[in-house]
């Protein structure tokens, strides 16, 4: 329950059909399970003590005395048990039966929330037995062990607060409810519920599950919460139905687990309720609502140490799965192009100049430059793509970059820098032998004069190659290759570059492009403004400000939802264990906070470019950051972390 993580289940006991006793000892059975794995809150399915096919036995008073008399039972268990539990029963209030949901813990019942749609359509008669339920809730008479009785709330408004586990805001809704045009969890997650669960008994015909799927991610996606859906399953009567057990569990639209239909059991999944809060907080747009209306039960939670078991991807900017990488690499690779299609039809301009290096990120900007000309039906021979070579550069780079810019049809001119920089240096009495941040960036500067006065000459655009992740880590120079007239990689993380790339190898049809874009692949991540050893790259970006796929991970977790470095810390153990060890991930871990602060004033000032994902640095849309912020308080607290203080 650290950091905002907490575990909750979806169970499906097999029932016997109007058995209570029987039911109520399978449900107890995964009660057990569910806490030795940790499980804090555990949803049941609808009218799981009697099970939800007992069709005119709702109407006899045994089964009715039964269900409420094995709730007790089960609530006196539930002090064995740190575990918050929901389980659906029929309940008599007032001369009319209605389907509840008991929320139990502690040997209490803290409240009955009433299911308000009663579907009467197709083979769902529940309009024959049960009436729809109160949203004001009223105070309702229970029994409990040992003779005792309690008056616990009844209606639809309410809320289960966990009183030491900040974020924990628990609303229900049951079945039909949510499959309504209004259903009651949006009123409860708008009033503060940041967990849906849902007891359920929907049968299964062909091609329900996905719908199913669809409504209940959906639900989780719009109200930015975590649903837990715990369908009924084996021992439902199949006079006319089947029940799989479909159970689910989303979070903000994702799912984080699905059981296997026809297995039922127990189903559980790690939540993290900071994530839901801090993009509630994000969405200016997302209530809150007069909650008065409300009633708020509180209770508590044991704070005990949690394994996670949520899978953490190492690279949240790259989908794992194939078919939807190449599918998202498509549609960036289309957000580039029209970006820059519109900005050259909008300023009037024939051509584009490309500063090519044989690197990764040029090439993306080359390729992106290529598909925007098509689409405005230019030529692509008004693309000119240079090559500056200088003290870093590798016949290797070099070789590439002339390649590519021939297959791809552009005109390439080559402009060696040589003389130029080394003239410079003397201008300004630096020692070539001195291989600082003068030498260095002077190279950049001289390329960047280069391109934009080349622009000037043939009335175009210099089209900007550096990549989000450099401009994250501020590895750019300060009006150098850090400025152009429209950067069409600014939103693009350095993971996902080399995907896009990838991808366009791979879907181009060309054998020899596919072999040039396959080497540029294979070729080492550098500046090259260091000179060559051997002839090969002696300045690697990776060795200097680290591993681009942990400086991605850290800008994910850090600009899409605020985290702490603690908590960025504890996930990036777990995406990388086995490939980083804690103290690499800490070194990182500050460098990045470092140069993120430091660097802010060259964000400040970045030249237009599309954003193509749900990060991004530009100082006019996503990160309004000032350039002279202190990053004093995240420092500290990663420094504590390697110290063990953390």
């Amino acid at each position: 329950m650290e950091q905002g993580f907490i575990r909750v289940g979806a169970a499906t006991p097999s029932v016997n059909v109007a058995d209570p006793t029987h039911n109520r000892n399978r449900i107890e059975e995964l009660c057990r399970e569910a806490a030795a794995r940790q499980v804090k809150v555990l949803v049941f399915p609808e009218l799981c003590l009697t099970g939800y096919t007992c069709g005119d036995l709702f109407l006899q008073d045994t089964l009715l005395e039964g269900a409420r008399r094995e709730l007790s039972v089960l609530a006196d268990h539930t002090k064995d048990f740190d575990l918050l539990i929901f389980v659906g029963l029929p309940w008599m209030r007032g001369g009319k039966l209605y389907n509840v949901m008991a929320a139990v813990k502690d040997g209490q019942i803290l409240g009955l929330v009433p299911k308000t749609a009663i579907p009467g359509y197709s083979e769902f008669y529940e309009t024959r037995h049960f009436v729809s339920g109160n949203r004001a809730p009223v105070m309702e008479k229970v029994e409990l062990s040992g003779g005792m009785t309690d008056f616990v709330p009844m209606g639809t408004n309410l809320l289960f607060s966990c009183m030491n586990l900040e974020g924990l805001v628990i609303g229900a809704e049951i079945c039909e409810d949510v499959w309504v045009p209004n259903p009651p969890g949006n009123l409860h997650a708008l009033a503060g519920a940041t967990v849906i669960v849902n007891s359920s008994a929907s049968d299964e015909t062909t091609g329900k599950d996905i719908y199913r799927k669809e409504l209940i991610g959906s639900q989780s996606a719009r109200l930015v919460c975590g649903y837990v859906y715990a369908d009924a399953g084996e021992g439902e009567s199949s006079t006319d139905l089947v029940f799989a057990g479909h159970n689910l569990i989303y979070e903000n639209g994702t799912l984080l687990k699905e059981a296997k239909r026809f297995s039922g059991g127990l189903l559980c999944a790690d939540l993290d309720l900071e994530r839901l809060r801090n993009e509630r907080r994000r969405l200016t747009t997302f209530g809150p609502i007069d909650d008065t209306d409300y009633m708020k039960v509180s209770f508590t939670l044991d704070k005990t140490p949690l394994t996670l078991e949520r899978f953490v991807d190492a690279a949240p900017f790259v989908p794992g799965n194939k078919v939807e990488r190449d599918r998202r690499c498509e549609e960036i690779l289309s957000i580039q192009a029209m970006g820059l299609k519109k900005r050259l039809a909008h300023t009037g301009c024939k051509n584009a100049v490309v500063g090519i290096s044989g690197g990764l990120d040029s090439t993306l900007a080359l390729l992106v430059t290529a598909r925007a000309f098509d689409l405005l039906e230019l030529g692509r021979e008004c693309i000119t793509a240079v090559t500056m070579p200088c003290f870093g550069t590798t016949d290797r780079t070099y070789t590439n970059a002339c390649s590519l810019t021939k297959i791809l049809g552009a005109r390439l001119q080559e402009v060696d820098i040589r003389e130029a920089v080394t003239l410079h240096f003397k201008d300004i009495g630096h020692d070539p032998k001195d291989h600082s941040v003068t030498y260095e960036n002077s190279q950049a500067r001289e390329r960047t004069q280069v391109l934009m006065d080349i622009a000037n000459e043939s009335g175009g655009l210099v089209i900007g190659t550096g990549d989000m992740s450099e401009l994250a880590l501020g590895w750019a120079t300060y009006n150098g290759d850090h400025m152009s007239m429209y950067g069409v990689n600014a939103s693009v993380p350095k993971t996902l570059v080399r995907h896009l790339v990838r991808y366009y190898a791979e879907t181009c049809g060309d054998g020899e492009l596919a072999r040039i874009l396959f080497d540029i692949l294979d070729t080492p991540v550098s500046p090259e403004l260091l000179p060559p050893k051997e002839g090969e790259i002696s300045q690697k970006t990776e060795d200097i400000v680290g591993p681009y796929e942990l400086h991605d991970f850290f800008l994910y977790y850090i600009l899409r939802f605020g985290y702490r470095p603690a908590k960025i810390y504890r996930l990036a153990k777990k995406a990388f264990d086995g490939m980083y060890d804690k103290e690499t991930i800490l070194k990182w871990l500050e460098t990045f906070y470092r140069r993120f602060f430091s660097q802010q004033f060259k964000r400040s000032c970045l030249p237009d470019g599309p954003k193509v994902g749900s990060v991004a640095v530009s100082p006019r849309g996503d990160l309004r950051m000032p350039s002279d912020a202190c990053g004093r308080l995240w420092l500290e607290e990663v420094r504590n972390l390697a110290a063990g203080k953390g």
